[in-house]
């Protein structure tokens, strides 16, 4: 017996509706495959983001930066000669005054000291001190002349080869140090010169009053102004008995400013005469230029502000450049000064952000190839913004600055210049 089979026929249009269920059993794995992908570029490491810069060369300036206060170079003490009755002293703090014009103080001396041997031989000693010490301060200023004369004969000699390129530029400004050194002296020596001459009139007035002690021959003995400028302090106002030697007045000129710094010891120990230095902070917008002058050899005990004893130097300097018009400095008025220490031309130099300590060893992180690699570093001198390299680095070589804490060698990283 014979069996019928049925043939169905499927058309295309039915076999392509059937085609999408097979590609949904695909679709899960795909998602699952997509999903694994992320999470392992989620946990796949990241180069860690940084700051780099590159190692140097080029001029480096190590400096101590400290407060300080002004002062009057050349100041003089004004005291009576002889004893006596001072009268009321008229002149106040800021009076200016005129090198032997302007009367400062007057002094009715003692009638009955006059009449003693004892004390004529003693005033006409002074007036011979004061004579020698005239002849003293003379030679002296006659010294300081010749020296300034030969100093800036050699800064035209030295200046002449400077323009042909025969010597180093660091020989010309020591060349004009010496001769702004020798400025100093010089004037220095003028003022000493005036004030010995002072002296030599008031051991003169006494003297006088020695010789011819009558109240009818004899009158106050009047005190001149040694120096031009202004009355500084006044120590005796009221009329009252007086002694010799006490002090009554200090006057002197305040356009004869000098900047006096107290260093700690050993920042002291590498500051030496002639050192530039950049005046701060002491009321104007620009900083004023100075060189020191004398590094004083004594330190003395200071107590800090946190209680603790230090060693301080003082460390006197000169300006170079005058206060703007408008803008005057006054004796110990607050300034601050940056002087320099040390300094190179072509120094090999990487930024201070860019070391870390690691044990008694200066450590970096030298940027190659994308990644971080530890350097082991010589510095030498360092004044706060950069370091000078002995060894551990080249020209060109480019470091971390501020490494976090998630930098180690061979990291990954990605250096922003």
């Amino acid at each position: 017996m014979k069996t019928k089979t049925s043939t169905v026929f499927q058309s295309p249009a039915s076999r392509i509706r059937r085609r999408p269920h097979a590609w949904r059993k695909v679709v899960p794995y795909v998602m699952v495959a997509g999903l694994l992908a992320a999470i392992v570029a989620g946990f796949w490491p990241k180069p860690i983001r940084v700051e780099a810069a590159a190692v140097t060369r080029g001029p480096l300036i190590v400096s101590v930066f400290e407060e300080g206060k002004t002062r009057i170079r050349h100041r003089y003490i004004i005291s009576p000669p002889v004893a006596g009755f001072l009268n009321r002293v008229e002149l106040r703090p800021g009076a200016p005054i005129q090198r032997g014009k302007t009367v400062l103080a007057a002094i009715e001396p003692q009638m009955s000291g006059f009449l003693d041997a004892r004390a004529l031989a003693e005033a006409e000693a002074h007036v011979k001190a004061a004579e020698a010490t005239k002849m003293q301060r003379q030679a002296e200023l006659d010294r300081a002349a010749a020296a300034l004369d030969l100093a800036n004969k050699d800064l035209s000699r030295i200046d002449a080869l400077r323009r042909t390129g025969a010597i180093a530029v660091q020989e010309w400004d020591a060349a004009e140090n010496r001769v702004q050194m020798r400025t100093r002296e010089l004037h220095a020596a003028e003022f000493a010169l005036r004030v010995a001459d002072f002296e030599v009139t008031q051991a003169q007035a006494a003297l006088m009053q020695a010789r011819h002690p009558e109240s009818e021959k004899s009158g106050p003995l009047q005190i001149l102004a040694p120096v031009d400028g202004y009355v500084l302090n006044l120590y005796e106002e009221s009329a009252r008995v007086v002694t010799p030697g006490l002090p009554i007045m200090e006057v002197g000129d305040p356009q004869d400013l000098e900047a006096e710094i107290e260093l700690l010891s050993s920042d002291a120990v590498g500051v030496a005469p002639g050192a530039d230095v950049s005046i701060e902070h002491w009321g104007g917008d620009s900083p004023l230029h100075g060189r020191v002058s004398v590094v004083e050899p004594g330190a003395f005990t200071k107590i800090s502000a946190l209680g603790v004893e230090e060693q301080r130097v003082k460390v006197r300097v000169d300006f170079l450049d005058s206060a703007p018009p408008g803008l005057g400095l006054g004796d110990r008025y607050r300034v601050e000064a940056r002087i320099g220490t040390w300094r190179g031309d072509k120094v090999l130099q990487v930024p201070t952000g860019a070391l870390f300590r690691r044990g008694n060893d200066w450590m970096t992180f030298a940027v190659r190839q994308g990644k971080a690699r530890l350097r082991k570093v010589e510095i030498a001198h360092n004044n706060g913004v950069a370091a000078e390299v002995r060894s551990g680095l080249s020209e060109g070589d480019t470091v971390i600055i501020h490494p976090p804490d998630t930098v180690h060698d061979a990291a990954s990283i990605s250096a922003n210049p």
